[in-house]
């Protein structure tokens, strides 16, 4: 399982890729779950990290088609290999579709690489008023998007281990991986938790608030990711922990 750590700055980015990032993620905290960063920074962070792995990015919670063909499209000539498209606030199942449809042909159109689109389904979607994340897998796949992500809209509200059991949660990675989308989980994910989302078989960890000092508005800290890293790099890592 790889280990994905949002970052605000070129400087987080830094220490990140020190502390044994796998994923550099652009994100800005201070502006919700999927804040975005500027192009400025974004570029800032790709010009740090696009030798040594592999950069994504949030782009918030698309309200717009053609705005979020836009912002993929930027991002992606920007050097994102995957954009992060959330769809709080949207209820209906042809909204979303239509959204992430826009999203995955600005998001191709604009590399050379062709970058892909994460769909985001929200653990607590009653809290961001957006689709059950069940529904979002069919979504996703015909939309032509090439992963998913559970997070939690709420970063003051409970973690994905206390809104998901484990084995929802496992099922609906499953269900993922059979329509051939990749799996990222976050949500508050505590250095207690990678055993857990090991286990119900994501592909990849993504944190922010655990790579911290001083928590998700804090700073990125080399050795709070290499803490993380270790843990994934354990091998009797779910045994260890008491998991079956």
């Amino acid at each position: 399982m790889r280990l994905l750590v949002s970052v605000a700055t070129a400087a987080e980015a830094a220490a990140a890729l020190a502390g044994g990032a796998d994923v550099i993620d652009a994100k800005d905290p201070l502006v919700g779950a999927l804040g975005a960063v500027s192009l400025e920074v974004l570029r800032e962070i790709h010009a740090l990290s696009a030798a040594r792995r592999p950069m994504t990015a949030a782009l918030g919670d698309a309200a717009d088609e053609a705005a979020i063909e836009r912002v993929a499209f930027a991002f992606a000539e920007a050097g994102a290999v995957f954009v992060k498209v959330g769809f709080g606030g949207v209820a209906s199942a042809d909204r979303v579709a239509s959204l992430a449809a826009a999203a995955v042909c600005g998001a191709e159109a604009g590399s050379h690489r062709q970058a892909g689109v994460v769909a985001v389904a929200y653990a607590d979607a009653d809290r961001a008023a957006s689709l059950p994340p069940a529904c979002l897998l069919e979504i996703a796949s015909r939309a032509g998007a090439r992963g998913v992500l559970l997070d939690t809209a709420d970063k003051n509200g409970p973690g994905l281990r206390a809104l998901l059991a484990q084995d929802a949660l496992a099922k609906w990675v499953a269900d993922a991986h059979w329509k051939g989308l990749l799996v990222a989980l976050a949500g508050k994910l505590t250095s207690e938790d990678l055993p857990f989302i090991q286990h119900v078989g994501a592909d990849i960890a993504g944190v922010r608030g655990a790579a911290c000092v001083g928590g998700r508005a804090g700073l990125v800290a080399a050795d709070k990711v290499r803490q993380l890293r270790a843990l994934l790099d354990t091998p009797d890592l779910e045994t260890r922990e008491g998991l079956p």
